[in-house]
């Protein structure tokens, strides 16, 4: 009897004949129906082998890149809800959903406290206009202007509980357009030209932060958050840390040097532990919500402790800057130093650009560079547009000598003070002798 065998690689039906048989034909090879000749089959097999390592090693950068360059492509790339990858597809939204939830709670916290800062300021400006003025803390305006001011803090406190540090913290810029837009409406002010360019930037800036941020979600748990705080990475950058900032306290209080720079590098050295510290309380409540109860563990009490203490302190520099230097330097430097030292804070302890592509973190910065600039552009030269004080000329009264100009004293409590020592006090003064 023929016995069959069936070879799956080569796809070909072999028939051995039996001793019986053999006279006739010793074996017959027959090709299956489709099956590729041999010559082919050789070259693909050819084509199957492991490619070497050195093309392998000179392919990986321009794997990279190209990998970089289909994730610029799906971030510019709009497109209906369900369909496409782009910044309004389904696909982009289902991916980043919880980091807008936290974008929406920070962007709805800064506006809120805009709107408190312009409410505050209009309490003020009343204050002023009244003939007995009281004190700003028995006005309700100014209250509610203060709970909203918290509210807003509450809502930049429950982002950072959702998403990454690098994404939240620039978006403090968002408060600043706010307040230029709200106190154009609400309180008159100019609208400048560098307020429109600054807006602008500003919104640009944003878009680039949202679209290029590291899309790395991650679960803040206690033990996530102990085993980030025992790592080498954040002990070398806490060690380097109190050394900078003990050295500029030391400038500031044996030196007497108050440099805003100074004040203001404080402050942000401050901010990296208080952003840390906040995203860890944050994180953990949440997971507490949402999965497992995070609250008994110390590390929760550890960071909550850092949190208002460097908060505390970050209050004190900060307030220490703005009564000695412009409100309008002070704002925009601020927001470039704390920004920074967030992102550097972000990047270092939670780890969130890793395995992030060059040229999303290179279009991340100049996001981060706009926003910067935007801030500039609004809260400059603001404080220095104000009403022309108003003066009593007596050089324009016949047969009077002209007593200069009798200015309005913001320092004293009278109306205003006549000009020490002058030529007209003097020449009014012989004028009187004579008589």
């Amino acid at each position: 009897m023929p016995q069959m065998a069936l070879t799956q690689n080569c796809h070909i039906v072999t028939i051995h004949i039996s001793k019986a048989d053999r006279v006739a034909k010793p074996s017959i090879t027959e090709k299956l129906p489709g099956a590729p000749p041999p010559r082919r089959l050789a070259e693909r097999r050819g084509r199957e082998r492991p490619e070497p390592e050195p093309e392998r090693r000179e392919r990986a950068p321009m794997a990279a890149a190209s990998a970089a360059v289909d994730e610029l492509s799906r971030n510019f790339t709009y497109g209906a809800l369900g369909a496409g990858n782009g910044s309004l597809s389904g696909a982009w939204y289902r991916r980043n959903q919880i980091h807008l939830f936290g974008v929406l709670l920070a962007i709805l916290g800064n506006l809120v406290i805009s709107i408190s800062l312009n409410i505050q300021k209009y309490s003020h400006v009343q204050l002023a206009h009244q003939e007995h003025p009281r004190p700003y803390f028995k006005s309700m305006l100014w209250w509610a202007g203060a709970v909203l001011m918290a509210v807003g803090e509450m809502g930049n406190f429950a982002a950072y509980g959702f998403a990454p540090i690098t994404l939240i913290a620039p978006l403090g810029c968002v408060s600043v357009t706010g307040s230029a837009i709200i106190s154009v409406m609400f309180l008159k002010e100019n609208l400048r030209a560098s307020d429109l360019l600054g807006m602008t930037l500003g919104f640009a800036g944003t878009y680039l932060l949202v679209n290029f941020a590291p899309n790395r979600t991650q679960s803040i748990s206690a033990r996530t958050v102990q085993y980030y705080f025992v790592g080498w990475q954040f002990l070398i950058y806490v060690i380097f840390e109190i050394l900078i900032f003990c050295t500029l306290l030391y400038f500031h209080k044996r030196k007497a040097m108050k440099h805003m720079v100074i004040l203001l590098s404080l402050v942000a050295l401050l901010a990296s532990l208080t952003v840390i510290s906040v995203k860890a309380v944050s994180g953990m409540i949440t997971f507490s919500v949402t999965d497992k109860m995070q609250l008994t563990y110390p590390i929760f009490y550890i960071m909550f402790v850092i949190m208002i203490a460097s908060c505390v302190f970050q209050v004190k520099f900060l307030n220490h800057a703005t009564k000695l230097y412009n409100t309008a330097m002070v704002v925009p430097i601020n927001h470039v130093f704390f920004t920074t030292s967030a992102i550097i804070a972000g990047i270092i302890f939670y780890q969130e650009f890793l395995g992030a592509a060059f040229l999303t973190i290179f279009i991340y910065i100049f996001g981060c560079f706009l926003s910067f600039l935007g801030v500039f552009l609004i809260t400059r030269n603001r404080d220095k547009e104000h009403l022309p004080q108003s003066y009593i000329d007596f050089g324009n009264i016949p047969g009077k000598q002209t007593l200069d100009k009798i200015q309005p004293d913001s320092n004293g409590l009278s109306y205003g003070t006549l000009p020490d020592g002058s030529d007209s006090t003097k020449s009014q003064s012989g004028e009187k002798k004579e008589v």
